[in-house]
């Protein structure tokens, strides 16, 4: 028609802001991003478990903004045991978006008595479980409310993978995980997580047998470590906010 068209304009630019969609339009799967809260030292916990709190009030209501731009929230049966979590949103003066709260719990241990299964009702919550998991513990689970998921197992657990393509084949297309160390590991050691928010907290609490935002098996060598760009960094109260795009797996 005789219009000029110029093509590439702020391409980089329009492809960050619209990276959730492009991933999944194009693999079906949710984009992952992983959030952490630790210490300047790197604990996420002090040695007899103790959490609360990391990080300053600031940065827990950034993680509500978190929780209502993704579709999903992600944690491992270890958080869902130990902090008894509601994994709600929870912003005043406006409405939000409630996530879809996913527990990987391969042997469906999640208690009955947990705030989880006690709101399933009021938000969505799916047990993510392998065939190893009692039929009698699914079927008091899915009785309480709770939506099973069953998944392909990898070396007894669920198979995160499969566990993404399920999430993304039901509409899911992207997911904050709050996992602890050992399910943050796999995501990474799979070549499953997108981005990371690092909350770093001005303290330290020491410890050798602290708990880190990473643990699993890890690395024989340095070079060998997972590549990540840093995107942007900011202050959040007291602590800051480290934003950054993995660029690999292990």
């Amino acid at each position: 028609a005789g219009i000029e068209v110029v093509c590439g304009v702020e391409e980089e630019a329009l492809r960050e802001q619209n990276r959730v969609f492009l991933k999944y339009i194009s693999t079906k799967l949710p984009w992952v991003a992983m959030k952490t809260a630790m210490t300047l030292d790197g604990k996420i916990a002090t040695r007899t478990g103790d959490s609360k709190w990391i990080t300053g009030a600031e940065a827990r209501a950034y993680v509500h903004e978190l929780r209502h731009r993704f579709m999903a929230i992600v944690v491992g049966i270890g958080t869902a045991v130990a902090d008894d979590p509601l994994l709600n949103c929870r912003i005043e003066g406006r409405g939000v978006r409630q996530p879809i709260r996913v527990v990987v719990d391969s042997n469906a241990r999640l208690s009955l008595d947990s705030q989880l299964v006690k709101t399933a009702g009021e938000y969505r919550t799916i047990v993510a479980h392998t065939r190893f998991a009692p039929e009698e513990s699914v079927k008091a689970l899915r009785e309480a409310g709770v939506e099973m998921l069953l998944c392909k197992e990898k070396e007894g657990l669920v198979d995160v993978r499969n566990l993404l393509e399920l999430l993304g084949q039901s509409g899911i297309d992207s997911i904050l995980l709050e996992g602890g160390g050992s399910l943050n590991y796999t995501f990474l050691a799979e070549g499953l997580a997108d981005e990371l928010y690092a909350f770093i907290a001005p303290k330290i609490v020491g410890g050798m047998n602290a708990k880190t935002p990473v643990e699993g098996f890890g690395v024989e060598k340095v070079d060998d470590a997972i590549k990540l760009q840093l995107m942007r960094i900011s202050q959040v109260g007291e602590d800051i906010l480290a934003e950054y795009k993995v660029l690999e797996e292990m």
